[in-house]
């Protein structure tokens, strides 16, 4: 691709970064950026240069945050102890869409897998079995994807816990085995919630 520009074809060549963003798509992104008012630019740029260096991952939870303390967790109505186990901040926001559940979460910032270098020790794994383990859960719900990272990681937390009086629940399969958790429409995500089913039967039936 040629460019009359070396400015243009630096701001195309950083907007191809972002993840399904081709060379052709980000030259359409630029030029359209190129005809708006400046100030939209520069908007744009101070949002995400804001977004960069101020935000902040909740200290309680991990979820991405405006402030040291989430708006979830600092919210005295919901059930703090009812934890929902997920891989990441899409996660959540997928099931607050639902407006099925009422607990807090719990961000591990991704999953066990081996194959890509990422162990229990690269993941917010040992703050949560921490909390369980301080009697600080009533209920702990695993909600990652059910894939084979996904049981794994859920089975390496279960058998961290020293805490004989925690339920332990999953995500009914509503959700189809190897679907992710944003990619699930409202109302069956909403569903799997709400029908959780115990932990443990997800393993002693294999």
């Amino acid at each position: 691709m040629e460019f009359s520009s070396k400015l243009l074809e630096k701001a195309v060549n950083e907007m191809a970064q972002l993840p399904g963003i081709g060379k052709r798509t980000a030259l359409r992104l630029v030029l359209h950026l190129l005809k708006q008012p400046e100030e939209r630019t520069i908007f744009l740029t101070q949002a995400l240069s804001e977004m960069r260096t101020d935000i902040k991952l909740c200290e309680n939870c991990h979820n991405i945050s405006d402030e040291e303390v989430c708006a979830i967790c600092a919210n005295t109505q919901r059930d703090h102890q009812l934890v929902c186990v997920v891989e990441d901040v899409r996660d959540v926001m997928a099931i607050e869409n639902t407006s099925q559940f009422k607990g807090i979460y719990h961000v591990l910032g991704g999953k066990i897998s081996p194959i890509d270098g990422i162990g229990p020790s690269q993941l917010k794994i040992k703050s949560l079995v921490d909390k369980v383990n301080e009697g600080n859960v009533r209920e702990l719900i695993f909600a990652l994807s059910s894939t084979m990272e996904g049981d794994t990681t859920n089975f390496y937390i279960f058998k961290q816990i020293k805490n004989d009086q925690l339920i332990t629940s999953t995500i009914a399969r509503g959700i189809a085995v190897g679907d992710e958790l944003e990619y699930a429409d409202e109302v069956t995500l909403g569903r799997s919630i709400v029908h959780r089913i115990p932990f443990e039967t997800t393993f002693r039936n294999n």
